[in-house]
């Protein structure tokens, strides 16, 4: 049998207007297609289907969860009781665990290490209905306090290089339980994703003597167009290359290395637009599922890799699940976004209170 291969057909006919974004913060490519366009009500089918509580998160039900860790409760609660705002306990199907040795093997080409590390579950609230933005900005503030606490936690242990707080909102987002909650873990290696960002950071450092992250921030408010809220403290923007519909990244305006380390004053400032931003997103997309982590800078060690404390720029991502990663994304780690951050950040701002870019006239 005969065959042939066609060229490719000439498609100069074609009003392409996608753009190839490259990612300064990790050096990864995204493919923004604008000519798709999509808008909010484009995203319609994908909701977060909850189910009414209680569930072993609720109040009342502390018996079913390991005994908790941490909790913020009232004076006359006692433990593993009622009566707490916020709590903390180990993971009960944790993906890591604390009491083993850390072995690592090497095998020609073959590497690995035990499992070891921690896995906490930290419960927002005890009311099963609530999602993390009906919280009060005080409630919130204690909500970053315990993954701090916990955060801080971990890394007294030696064996522990850098940690990861993260929620999952909804299903589809990998939540397991629909009862507000977020997961933080301890690993004993520093993820590839993190080193990304680190070995860019060091880059721009050694090229200019500043943080990378810094000149972004600085170089959005100047544009403002990607900007979805700014406050004294803080700044929420819609990443030149977002990976993802409406992705947006919450950072302090100043320089701030570890997230272990921020005041209790940061930590109410980045409660208040958290919440903002969160609202927005439930208002813009109808309660999409979400995930968000907090990237912070891992373990320094005097003289290492890491040895220089400023590396680092830590802040908050926020994720909507609205579209799926498919063969082209796994294939070729480019990301495809149909919604351009300009226009996400535009919408978003269209449903918050009006932007106030501080000390930009």
């Amino acid at each position: 049998m005969n065959s042939c291969s066609k060229p490719a057909p000439n498609q100069e006919h074609l009003a392409s207007v996608s753009e190839f974004r490259r990612d300064p913060l990790n050096g990864g490519w995204v493919i923004i297609a604008t000519e798709r366009g999509k808008r909010p009500s484009d995203f319609g089918s994908v909701r977060n289907e909850r189910k009414p509580g209680p569930c072993v998160f609720c109040s009342g039900h502390e018996w079913e969860t390991p005994p908790e860790v941490l909790a913020f409760r009232s004076p006359e609660s006692t433990p593993d009781a009622p009566g707490w705002t916020v709590r903390v306990v180990p993971n009960k199907y944790a993906a890591v665990g604390i009491n083993a040795r850390l072995d690592r093997n090497m095998d020609n080409l073959f590497d690995s290490m035990t499992g070891i590390g921690m896995h906490e579950v930290v419960i927002e609230t005890p009311d099963h209905d609530a999602n993390l933005c009906d919280l009060s900005v005080d409630h919130i503030a204690s909500v970053l306090a315990a993954y701090q606490d916990r955060a801080r936690v971990m890394m007294d242990d030696v064996r522990i290089e850098y940690v990861q707080i993260f929620k999952n909102w909804g299903s589809v987002a990998g939540a397991s339980q629909e009862h507000s909650h977020a997961q933080i873990i301890g690993l004993p290696i520093v993820p590839r994703f993190v080193n990304e960002q680190i070995q860019c950071a060091q880059a721009h450092r050694t090229a200019t003597g500043r943080c990378l992250l810094c000149d972004i921030v600085r170089e959005e408010l100047a544009r403002k167009d990607r900007i979805v809220k700014a406050t004294t403290d803080f700044v929420a923007i819609a990443p030149y290359a977002s990976r993802f519909p409406f992705e947006v990244h919450i950072c302090p305006r100043r320089h701030e290395s570890d997230f272990i380390d921020a005041s209790e004053e940061l930590l109410h400032g980045m409660a208040r637009i958290l919440k903002e931003v969160l609202f927005g997103l439930r208002i813009a997309l109808i309660d999409p599922p979400f995930n968000f982590m907090i990237q912070t800078r891992p373990r320094v060690a005097p003289g290492g890799r890491w040895s220089h404390p400023d590396e680092f720029h830590w802040h908050l991502e926020i994720i909507p699940r609205l579209t799926q990663v498919a063969g082209f994304e796994w294939g070729t780690g480019f990301y495809i976004n149909p919604t351009p951050p300009e226009q996400a950040a535009q919408f978003l701002r269209d449903v918050l209170i009006p932007i106030q870019l501080v000390g930009q006239s």
